[in-house]
């Protein structure tokens, strides 16, 4: 399923079930032992790579609409010290940056709707500034945003210009693909579109493995034939249907991937599932597996 712009907007709820679960985590504090969270080591100990294994906060969008500083001190329960978030869910920049400071989180990147881009770039700048985002990600198109070529054309105008007035504020300007980028239009790929029509320095890449995969296409190509534009990966595991699996799990070859990391030019690597029934064993999955690949 696409990436849900309503994160920025709603506070979907919880099933009865889980959100009791979510709550006692809450009341416990760091009290993960019934989990077997206590058990993990922190991320640090885990690897000696430049690049440490962080998480897309998207996965745990539900929880976040309950409660923003539990469920960030669940996923640095965990072991993660990089998050990358995807909405403020009703909390300043102020506000947050107090919560992850408090579990030695750091969140180098956020995603941002296009609107809030054209409409209120200086105000995003600013957020960013005080979160200490490194980079500033357009993470989705709507369907009526993505139907002609010209669309992707006008937008990779907008995004040289946005990146420029972004780069300026010491930040970097990144761009999230799904599938329907692969899908041609006119003749030509929408994603070729953004990544030839951009200029390279302005305007980067967070490269989603899954969807480049379930598209039919191989990431390794992508990074062979445009050297260091993906600082940001969506590290996601797919199932033999085809459908989201927790990484690791799945049929990937992340292996043969992260051989290309340097390459790639590879800074920030994120754990995500769009859809899981069990969370907490999804995040706990993924940092584990990821840690692997990073080692």
């Amino acid at each position: 399923m696409a990436y849900d712009n309503s994160t920025f907007r709603q506070q979907p709820q919880l099933p009865d079930k889980q959100k009791r679960q979510f709550l006692q985590l809450g009341a416990l504090g760091l009290g993960m032992a019934g989990l077997g969270l206590t058990s993990l080591p922190l991320a640090a100990t885990t690897t000696t790579a430049k690049v440490v294994p962080g998480l897309q906060l998207y996965t745990l969008r539900d929880l976040m609409a309950q409660s923003v500083a539990d469920t960030l001190k669940l996923v640095a329960g965990v072991g993660y010290t990089q998050v990358e978030f995807a909405g403020y869910f009703d909390q300043t920049a102020r506000q947050l940056k107090s919560i992850i400071d408090s579990e030695g989180l750091s969140a180098p990147s956020c995603h941002q709707p296009l609107e809030a881009l054209q409409q209120n770039l200086d105000g995003v700048i600013e957020q960013a500034l005080m979160m200490g985002h490194q980079y500033l990600v357009l993470p989705y198109l709507y369907e009526a945003q993505r139907q002609t070529l010209d669309q992707y054309k006008a937008l990779a105008g907008f995004m040289n210009q946005a990146g420029e007035r972004i780069k300026a504020a010491g930040l970097q300007l990144t761009y999230h693909n799904h599938e329907f980028e692969f899908i041609q239009l006119s003749g030509a790929m929408p994603y070729d579109v953004l990544l030839n029509e951009t200029d390279s320095n302005l305007v980067q890449m967070e490269l989603d493995l899954y969807w480049v995969i379930k598209a039919g296409l191989n990431p390794l190509d992508y990074i062979a034939k445009h050297p260091g534009r993906f600082p940001l990966w969506h590290v996601k595991d797919m199932d033999s249907n085809g459908d989201f699996a927790d990484v690791g799990k799945g049929v990937i070859d992340f292996k043969s991937i992260f051989a290309k990391a340097s390459q790639a030019g590879l800074k920030h690597a994120y754990v995500e599932r769009d859809h899981t029934d069990n969370k907490i064993e999804t995040i706990r999955q993924g940092f584990s597996s990821l840690s692997s690949l990073l080692a």
